[in-house]
């Protein structure tokens, strides 16, 4: 007898088991994630395959131990497809989330005393100073390995600490590192010491003893894609398919609008105002700013919007194309995007990855004659020197102050 599951997966044998009642509403579930049916019959047939063992074997509450032993138990004549462990997974995280299956419980872990000092190092600068994300996740992996520097697996005495065992530190570790790494270690030790003095955890604040590491600002020209190559890869973008509509609107938001990889992915459908037309952008530091939404963005969202964007009740404006269908992870997502799009057309880049797109639109900007205040202005730098590295791809103005060669020309 045939079970019709979520009116167009039908299996062959009734659902049994215990958790035959929650099938169809996983299958349900996994039809709003935006999985393709044949890959919702698999996981319903996999789940009802699941949970008959259970009824066979009398278990009534289910864990992961029971979803690996299910596997192994399988016939050899039963072919054990790729991905049905991760469809298991699936289906226990669906039933945590229904409150059937008791939540995982997560073995509490005896901290070591370096551990204990860098949780709450961490917990300090992610609440008490709101540093972000990306710097709090610099941060620690450099206290970490200072206090293990000084302390090993002993108790952690930060009294003990003096200037010289600071400075010893920055200048083994520095010389292994990138200059901008080398600068971001020396940072996070600044942070962590005055975070110490203010604690009275050590009586004067060490930060100071921290060495500077030198690192010429403004040493190299801004990598800028060429505004035809520009061009060329948004004419290359089929936007007749999904993917295309959004690939082309991303690809806009970064060549007209100057966005970091990291802005886009963040922004929600509640960052558009469409009476306005305008886009609220989170930049760095949590900051957000307000900006004009151009009329060829605004169209190329829109039309992701209304013919691509995949029904779905996750607010992130961009999403992925595949299920489960949710906002991209993070920045890195935008750069691969960028990177295929780049290839696909052939285009020989200074860069692979998107804020080119950034510097191209301060390089435009410059020719057309607007100052260095108003580029800052646009791409919202908190500093008026980031600006000034733009000042060295004005060639013509740089001759103009060149001094002449002693001698004239020979």
């Amino acid at each position: 007898m045939k079970v019709v599951i979520d009116k167009e997966i039908a299996l062959s044998r009734p659902l049994e088991g215990p958790l035959a009642a929650h099938i169809a509403g996983f299958t349900k579930w996994a039809r709003d994630q935006g999985y393709a049916r044949y890959s919702r019959y698999r996981q319903a047939l996999l789940a009802a395959c699941f949970s008959r063992w259970l009824g066979q074997l009398g278990i009534n509450v289910c864990s992961v131990e029971h979803q690996a032993r299910f596997l192994r138990s399988r016939p050899r004549r039963v072919q054990i497809r790729r991905g049905e462990a991760a469809a298991l997974r699936r289906f226990l995280d669906y039933l945590r989330y229904q409150g059937v299956v008791p939540r995982k419980k997560v073995p509490r872990c005896r901290l070591t005393p370096i551990e204990k000092v860098v949780r709450a190092f961490e917990r300090y600068i992610r609440n008490e100073r709101a540093l972000s994300e990306a710097t709090v996740v610099n941060y620690i992996p450099f206290v970490r390995k200072f206090l293990a520097d000084q302390f090993g697996n002993g108790s952690v005495q930060l009294s003990r600490l003096r200037a010289g065992d600071v400075v010893r530190f920055v200048r083994r570790q520095a010389s292994r590192l990138h200059l901008k790494r080398a600068k971001l270690l020396t940072c996070a030790l600044r942070s962590f010491l005055h975070y110490a003095h203010y604690r009275e955890d050590i009586r004067c604040d060490l930060s100071a003893a921290v060495p500077t590491v030198a690192n010429w600002s403004m040493t190299s020209i801004p990598r800028a894609i060429p505004a035809d190559a520009v061009r060329r890869l948004l004419a290359s973008i089929n936007r007749h398919t999904s993917t295309g509509r959004r690939d082309y609107a991303i690809l806009l938001l970064l060549a007209r609008l100057g966005l970091r990889a990291g802005e886009i992915v963040r922004l929600e459908l509640d960052d558009i105002d469409w009476n306005a037309g305008s886009l609220r952008v989170q930049g760095k530091g949590g900051q957000h700013s307000d900006l004009p939404l151009a009329a060829d963005v605004g169209a190329a969202i829109a039309s992701y919007l209304q013919h691509g964007r995949p029904q779905s009740s996750n607010r992130r404006l961009f999403l992925r194309t595949r299920a489960p269908l949710c906002g991209f992870l993070g920045q890195s997502a935008i750069g691969s995007l960028v990177r295929h799009a780049l290839a696909r057309v052939g285009i020989s880049a200074p860069t692979k990855g998107a804020h080119q797109f950034r510097h191209a639109l301060a390089t435009a900007m410059l020719r057309h004659g607007a100052s260095l205040a108003e580029i800052g202005e646009v791409l919202r730098h908190r500093s008026p020197q980031t600006t000034e590295i733009y000042a060295k791809v004005d060639l013509e103005a740089l001759r103009a102050l060149a001094l002449p060669w002693p001698g004239g020309v020979r």
